[in-house]
Parts: C-alpha cells; sequence; structure tokens
C-alpha cells in the first residue's frame, strides 16, 4: 500500500455533527498523525472514527511517547482511555511473543471495555490481548497464557493470582497502566497493586524504573501521591480538572417524599425524552426491587449489582450496550470509566453520600463532550448531603423545572444516535455501523 493512498482503502464512519461542548476539542490544532503514531495504529484510530485528539490526549500522548511516568487527572468521559492505550499500543513489539503491557482497572466490566477498545485500535497491528477478572474461569485463563500475549488487561485480583502461579509472566512488561488510579489505590486494591508490582522489571534505587507508568483518574486522593512517591520516577503531572463536572451535563433535583419517589419517577418516564438511562440505588436489594417495580409499570429494564453472578452481569452489561432495553437499574458497579455514549440522562434515584461517588454517576452521560441531564430525587434526609455534593464540586444543582429544554439532552438527528454493535461485527460493518462504533468508543 502506497504513502498517497493508503487512507483510501480505510471504512471511516461517517462525521460526528453533534454539537461538543469546549472541554472536549483540543485547542492545539494538533492530529494523531502529528504524533508520529505507527500506520497501522493510525488505520485503526481512523476506523473507529478518532479525527483530532482531545485535550487530555493532547497533554498526554506526547510525553507518554517521551517515555515519562505520568500521572493525569481530568474528568469523566473526556478521552482519558485513549490517552493510556494510543501510546501503549505505540510502544507494543508484534514480533515480541511476551506481555509487554499491563493495564489494571477496578471492575470487570470496565476491563472489558477497555480490552475491547485496546482491541478495536489495533486491529491493524497483529496484536494479541487478553483480558483476565475474577468470577471468570482461571482455568480458561491458564490455557490462554499459554499462547502468546502482548497485552494484559485485567482486575488486580486476578492478575496478581496468575502472576503468583508464574502463569502470567510479567518480567518483560514495559507498560503498567491504572486506570481509576483513585479506587485502584484505595485500601481495597492497594496492597494487591504493590504485590503486583514486584513482578515487574526491577531496576536500582533511586534509577528510573525499568518499566513505564501511566496513571489516569478524575479524582486523586492523598494515597495516589503517596504511591506516586514510592513507585513513581519523576512523574510528568497533568491536571485538567479546572472544574469538576461536565460541561455537557446540566443537573437538577426533585424534593419529594420516599413514598412519593416511584411516582415521581414514573412522572419523569413519560416526560423526558429519554434515549437510554441509568439509574442508581444505593443498595442491591432497592436495586432489584425498583427494577421490579418499573417493569411493573411497562418499562423495559435491566438491573445489575455486584452481588450477580458474573455470567448475569456480563449478559446485561452487554445487552445493555446494544440498546436491547431502555432503563438500566444498578448500584455504583457501573459508575467507574462505564461509557455507553447512548445513555443521555442519569437518575439518582437515591442520592449518593459523597461527592466523589456523584462525580462518577453522573459522568455517565455527556460523554465526550455531548449533552446530557443528571436528575437527582432528593429527601429530607439528602439536604445537607445536596449541599455538601454542590460545595465541593463547585457545581449547582437547581430544582427541576415543570418542562426541560429539549435541547439541553436530545439528539435531534435519529441517526446521530449511537448503538453500539458486536466486536465480532465489525470487519463486516458498513458506514452507518463505523458511525455507531465510533460514538462508542469515543468517550473512552
Amino acid at each position: 500500500m502506497s504513502t498517497e493512498n493508503w487512507k483510501e482503502s480505510l471504512n471511516i464512519p461517517t462525521k460526528d455533527l453533534r454539537p461538543q461542548t469546549d472541554d472536549i476539542v483540543g485547542s492545539k490544532d494538533e492530529t494523531f498523525e502529528s504524533f508520529n503514531l505507527k500506520r497501522e495504529l493510525l488505520m485503526g484510530l481512523f476506523e473507529a472514527g478518532f479525527e483530532k485528539p482531545s485535550p487530555i490526549q493532547e497533554e498526554a500522548i506526547p510525553v507518554a511517547l517521551m517515555g515519562r511516568d505520568i500521572l493525569a487527572r481530568a474528568k469523566n468521559g473526556t478521552g482519558k482511555t485513549a490517552a493510556f492505550i494510543i501510546p501503549t499500543l505505540e510502544k507494543i513489539k508484534p514480533k515480541v511473543d511476551k506481555i509487554q503491557a499491563l493495564i489494571l482497572v477496578p471492575t470487570r466490566e470496565l476491563a472489558l471495555q477497555t480490552a475491547h477498545v485496546v482491541k478495536t485500535f489495533s486491529r491493524h497491528m497483529g496484536l494479541q490481548v487478553m483480558v483476565t477478572t475474577g468470577g471468570t474461569s482461571l482455568k480458561d485463563d491458564i490455557v490462554r497464557l499459554y499462547d502468546p500475549v502482548h497485552i494484559l488487561v485485567g482486575s488486580p485480583g486476578r492478575v496478581l493470582d496468575l502472576a503468583s502461579r508464574n502463569i502470567a509472566k510479567l518480567d518483560s512488561c514495559q507498560m503498567f497502566v491504572m486506570d481509576e488510579a483513585d479506587k485502584m489505590l484505595s485500601p481495597e486494591f492497594q496492597n494487591i497493586v504493590e504485590q503486583i508490582l514486584e513482578f515487574l522489571p526491577q531496576s536500582q534505587p533511586g534509577r528510573p524504573n525499568n518499566y513505564q507508568s501511566l496513571l489516569f483518574s478524575a479524582t486523586f486522593p492523598r494515597t495516589v501521591k503517596t504511591f506516586m512517591d514510592r513507585h513513581l520516577y519523576k512523574p510528568y503531572e497533568i491536571n485538567l480538572m479546572d472544574e469538576l463536572t461536565l460541561k455537557g451535563i446540566t443537573q437538577y433535583y426533585a424534593f419529594v417524599d420516599e413514598k412519593q419517589k416511584l411516582h415521581c419517577l414514573n412522572t419523569l418516564f413519560s416526560k423526558l425524552q429519554i434515549n437510554q438511562a441509568i439509574i442508581f440505588c444505593n443498595s442491591a436489594n432497592r436495586v432489584e426491587l425498583l427494577a421490579k417495580k418499573i417493569t411493573d409499570l411497562d418499562y423495559s429494564c435491566y438491573y445489575s449489582h455486584s452481588k450477580m453472578k458474573q455470567a448475569d452481569r456480563n449478559k446485561v452489561f452487554h445487552e445493555f450496550r446494544q440498546g436491547r432495553v431502555r432503563n438500566l437499574v444498578c448500584t455504583d458497579l457501573l459508575t467507574r470509566g462505564i461509557d455507553i455514549q447512548a445513555v443521555n440522562v442519569v437518575i439518582n434515584f437515591d442520592f449518593p453520600k459523597t461527592a466523589e461517588t456523584y462525580l462518577h454517576r453522573i459522568g455517565r452521560s455527556g460523554r465526550f463532550g455531548h449533552y446530557g441531564l443528571a436528575i437527582n430525587l432528593i429527601n429530607w434526609n439528602d439536604r445537607f448531603n445536596l449541599y455538601q455534593i454542590e460545595q465541593e464540586l463547585g457545581t449547582e444543582i437547581k430544582p427541576i423545572p415543570p418542562k426541560i429544554d429539549e435541547s439541553l439532552y436530545v439528539v435531534n438527528e435519529p441517526s446521530a444516535v449511537p448503538r453500539p454493535f458486536k466486536a465480532d461485527d465489525r470487519n463486516n460493518n458498513n458506514n452507518q455501523e463505523a458511525f455507531q462504533q465510533q460514538q462508542q468508543i469515543q468517550g473512552q
């Protein structure tokens, strides 16, 4: 394929003409070609609908390509996932049949999603990508690792298990990536993560690591600073959090008694133009109860929480992404990193207790600079949390008006509404399907 016409053979998706907020549009006039990426990687990016890098991608990709450790903080839905996947893929050597990159994420659903994005970007590169999480067959993972794997995406517990058994050999791993780093360094995971690092190539004290570390998150508590000081070598810090909430998300609250919440939700369903909605509850029991009541009201609804079997969670997650059901009721299981571009409404049926949880919940709408709606059902006991979250996030949650302007969250052109499809079908997609895949991935 000649230098001049290699782009002509690509299946470029239809350009997304939906308006975007200015916290997504890059300001440096960079292009992905200006990063001098491999042609095979550029082909995957262009076929996924990527045209220009977002601000976090403009900042992180060139520094990562230089080999620096990075500690990056940016809002949910601004392109963080692509910001670490692109330089990781650029550094992989396809002819070296060893694990060269490890990407750790806190949840099984996020691991599946991240691995899907890696495979999409690298489809022309001849790389082998494996996803491994708890709740799945350990035997299958062991068998899979007898074949070449270039990039391992997984949750900490299963990765440590495989590394401890000397099945996942990380001694040639040159890239260590943590998404949702604040969660990864919580007491739940930090000890496991630090044990995993012992299996990576070691260096002498006071000298650069023999692997590159990329840490990304929307929030960075003190635990991240402590970890950075111990394990990162002169990291380049990126902070694009001039404000915490996405500009495209309009936030409202409705003050209702607990007994009136279901009636209020029914009213919202009848009045809002919902493409897809995620409804959050604070416990697994309330999730199942609310999902049953929504179904009794004749609205399509699935539910998901951590007490479910992993196979059932995977099925719900997959079918909701495919657009086969309009509403998903869940706990905070799906608050981190999960990107479903068709979601334009998030409803907190139970108001969260912390600003961090609130931030991650409402970030499921308004992905990649598009517009979305967050509605909070508030009772008397939530009033202090409402005020505290507004103060901590520096945002305003307004009383819900009698009529909500549809331009704040509704896509006027139906063809612009994304409908994700199976990764296995991507080789047979037409231009419209490619456009849908573009919307699914660009918010990563």
